[in-house]
């Protein structure tokens, strides 16, 4: 009892230190995680003479208390549905910046003859930007609405997925305190393996279980339930041989795809404020003033090093994915930091004891530094854009211009890709679970049975049950896309597609045969023939049993179901279809949104007189009018107060929007990402078509056809939102918004080469 109230205590310094710190940041408007660190300055044993802390082991407790909530938060901000969709140009950008600060990371710390764990740490501290720093800049300066902003928070959620990945490399390395190959690939595919394993499981068994008890979860029950989950998935990772870090971020990440993930998050979210505060004070306590004064040309090299590396390195690998050079650089300048994870690697190291004293505050340094930098480094991408730009010969333009229009062009994949892609898929995903249930099972079960069962009774209904449990998975890998539009293509396309695509589901059941066949083998001693007899006969009874058919089935749907729900109930909420907006995205364009105010002078006006074409260069995507959406409005549609109209347009054009509003009704904007009944398609202009030589308001796409002219591609140049006179040209590219059924009509027509070429909206 005697060790209660000195907890108490050490908490009671740490949070009311952390208060008083963190008041004065906010009054100098500076991040409130820089607070923390520099209460825990305070609050150490270095400034003050001696700690107010009774226990330093305390801080330790406390610390490590913050760092699972932490990454819990993170998890549930992050979500696997994310990762999948954040696209090639963020998981390109996040490798080469992990890559390459690595490197650098072990290369400077070698250069200031650190041993080669230091070194190694070192790299991985350095390889993270901050979430928390970058999205709370970025949202200071007015700029998450822009096309950058999305590509540099997807590299931040592939990012933290590397991070976790990092942990585990670290920690086994330096367990083993050396490099081995063959252990650290092992480490890696089991991490692979745990994560896919309980992803899978959770997403099927939470969603459901949240969906079946919703009525009697409360705010109160709903986060002590949430809680609950996080700490048992840290005891099974701490059990599985990985950190409770892990095990928190995937429970977070789990709950993330759940439909009752926002109200988790807002409940949660003073949880994570409390200890993540804990966990950032108890680094600062940790920092030697004194030791930072010696090492101030360390920190002033890594400081260094961070800037410019983390600039050079996603600015190259956004340009690399296809991204125009502005993007990239903007994005460069907005990472130039580390945080949160450094800080987390860095307790790794202290917690394993491989890393030198001194690493930890020379990194905490750095990252105090390089967090102040931030909002001033995104301020000066655009300048360093244009420097950069200038510099550049018109070869160098013209190539950078083709390049980033080359790859992000539509390409068709073919038939054999998508097919040899999806069996990949399945075999990975359905074979790691089975394996995974298997080993579980065997591990407790047969033991367990053997102390109430005779043995042979035990082992057979052993066997039985396992093959049972696992029937579902087994006839998935066999069966699943044998009737595909893909498989189907295939097969009527030339026979001489058949033979593979028998050879493909053969490899199938025969790596299906091998798993049950050892099953069999590790309780029964039979003779090959006899164990390929068994093993057949049980894999015929999967492939033809209509309940193990329905189960596998039935399962599935479950997974896809619970998978899907929160993004289906979003885009129900939502106007804006996603889709949508990421063909938007890929060209620049970004859909903004803003109300008309009852007051404003665009009341009862018509779009024709408002013309906001010309003034700001934006297009009218819809009016939302009650439970009403007009897509497409023509000219002569009137606004009405408390309208929701949702503009498309590029950056600049929507800041000339956003102050053309402002001015008009002292209302803002705000970014959405997806859209409800609109969709984005393009047409090629050819030398019979009836638009060459006609200008956009002659063709009639929009008064006529009800649809609107979002860009055109000439020469490998993107003309984005033109103008009503623009005139088309033979091998244009020309990409049209408006509702399905409309386009399709406007695309019959266009293909309709009859009545003398003239489409038919314009004859009538």
């Amino acid at each position: 009892m005697s060790h209660i109230p000195v907890l108490i205590h050490d908490l009671a310094v740490i949070l009311f230190s952390a208060g008083i710190i963190t008041i004065i940041f906010k009054w100098l408007k500076q991040p409130v995680v820089l607070g923390y660190i520099v209460a825990g300055l305070f609050a150490g044993p270095y400034i003050c003479g001696s700690s107010w802390i009774g226990d330093e082991q305390n801080i330790k407790i406390w610390g490590d208390i913050g760092v699972i909530f932490l990454l819990f938060a993170l998890g549930l901000e992050f979500s696997f549905r994310k990762l999948l969709n954040v696209g090639v140009s963020a998981l390109t950008g996040a490798l080469t910046i992990v890559i390459g600060m690595m490197t650098m990371g072990y290369l400077t710390g070698q250069l200031l003859g650190w041993n080669n764990m230091n070194s190694l740490f070192l790299g991985g501290m350095l390889s993270m930007s901050s979430t928390t720093i970058v999205f709370k800049a970025l949202d200071d300066l007015g700029l998450r609405n822009q096309y950058f902003s999305k590509l540099v928070f997807g590299i931040l959620i592939v990012e933290d997925l590397f991070a976790v990945l990092l942990m585990v490399i670290l920690s086994t390395l330096a367990v083993r305190n050396e490099f081995e190959g063959v252990e650290l690939l092992s480490s890696v595919i089991k991490l692979g393996a745990y994560l896919l394993f309980w992803f899978v499981g959770g997403i099927f068994v939470i969603p459901t279980f949240l969906k079946k008890v919703k009525k009697y979860l409360n705010d109160e029950t709903l986060l002590v339930v949430s809680l609950g989950f996080c700490l048992g998935m840290v005891i099974l990772a701490v059990q599985a041989g990985f950190s409770a870090a892990l095990g928190a971020f995937i429970m977070g990440s789990i709950l993330a795809e759940t439909l009752e993930a926002e109200r988790i998050e807002s409940l949660v979210k003073p949880v994570k404020d409390l200890f993540g505060a804990i966990f950032f004070v108890s680094v600062g306590m940790m920092i030697d003033p004194s030791m930072l004064a010696n090492y101030w040309l360390p920190i002033l090299l890594i400081t260094v090093v961070v800037m410019v590396g983390q600039i050079s390195f996603s600015s190259f690998g956004v340009l690399l994915s296809g991204q125009p050079l502005k993007t990239a650089v903007q994005c460069g300048f907005s990472l130039a930091q580390i945080g949160e994870f450094a800080f987390i690697i860095a307790s790794l190291g202290v917690s394993l004891k491989v890393t030198a004293p001194f690493l930890y505050p020379i990194v905490v340094a750095v990252s105090v530094i390089t967090t102040f930098l931030t909002p001033y480094t995104i301020k000066l991408s655009l300048p360093a854009f244009q420097f950069i730009d200038s510099k550049l010969s018109l070869k160098t333009k013209h190539f950078l211009d083709k390049y980033s229009s080359g790859v992000n062009s539509f390409t068709r994949k073919s038939t054999w890709n998508l097919l040899i892609k999806s069996l990949v898929e399945i075999v990975m995903i359905y074979g790691v679970i089975t394996v995974l249930i298997v080993i579980i099972y065997m591990k407790y079960v047969p033991e367990l049975m053997n102390s109430f069962l005779p043995r042979e009774v035990a082992k057979f209904l052993s066997v039985i049950i396992i093959l049972l449990i696992i029937s579902p998975f087994l006839r998935a890998i066999m069966m699943k896309k044998n009737h595909s539009e893909e498989f189907n293509e295939l097969w009527g396309d030339n026979r001489y597609n058949r033979a593979p695509l028998v050879g493909l589901i053969l490899i199938r059941i025969l790596l299906c045969l091998g798993c049950v066949m050892s099953i069999i083998a590790n309780v029964y001693n039979l003779t090959l023939g006899l164990l390929f007899a068994s093993g057949a006969a049980i894999i015929v009874f999967f492939i033809t049993s209509k309940q193990i058919k329905k189960q596998s089935i039935t399962l599935e749907r479950r997974f896809l179901r619970n998978l899907r729900a929160r993004q289906v109930e979003s885009n129900k909420k939502s106007p804006i279809k996603e889709h949508f907006a990421k063909s938007l995205l890929a060209r620049d364009l970004h859909l903004s949104d803003f109300e008309v105010a009852r007051n404003s002078e665009s009341v009862g006006k018509r779009l024709k007189e408002l013309d906001l074409k010309n003034k700001t260069g934006v297009s009218i995507v819809k009016i939302i009018r009650g439970d009403m959406q007009i897509n497409i409005p023509g000219g002569e549609e009137h606004l009405f107060p408390f309208d929701k109209i949702i503009v498309a347009g590029t950056d600049s054009q929507l800041d000339s929007f956003k102050n053309y509003v402002e001015k008009a009704n002292n209302e803002s904007i705000n970014n959405i990402s997806y859209q409800n009944d609109i969709t984005l398609e393009q047409f090629v202009v050819d030398d019979e078509s009836f638009f060459v030589g006609k200008s956009i308001l002659q063709s009639g796409i929009r008064d006529k056809a009800c649809c609107l002219v979002i860009g055109v591609e000439r020469n490998s140049k993107s003309i984005m939102n033109p103008a009503s006179s623009f005139t088309f040209q033979e091998g244009d590219i020309v990409m049209v918004a408006g509702e399905r059924s409309k386009l399709e009509r406007l695309f019959n027509e266009i293909e309709d080469k009859n009545e003398n070429k003239i489409p038919q909206w314009v004859i009538k």
